[in-house]
């Protein structure tokens, strides 16, 4: 699953080199943190949320088929003051 979340997301932004995928386990669930370039974030998300949404959707569904629970969340690093 994170292949297949690396391939698509790096196919989305500008920075595909900054693009890094950290999977974690939560209670069962694999959350996969994505962590990207500020400028790519927006990219990422969409207008209303319509792209990261629809990367989730098609994440969940390849993980049920292989019995899996998997989603995802953008990490934003924000600098130390």
């Amino acid at each position: 699953m994170q292949a297949f979340l690396d391939y698509v997301v790096k196919g989305l932004v500008d920075r595909p080199d900054a693009v890094s995928i950290t999977p974690v386990e939560r209670k069962g669930v694999t959350v996969y943190e994505l962590r990207l370039h500020p400028t790519d974030v927006g990219k990422i998300i969409g207008r209303h949320g319509a792209t990261i949404q629809a990367v989730r959707s098609l994440l969940q569904v390849g993980s049920a088929k292989k019995g899996l629970r998997c989603n995802v969340e953008i990490v934003e690093e924000r600098p130390e003051d």
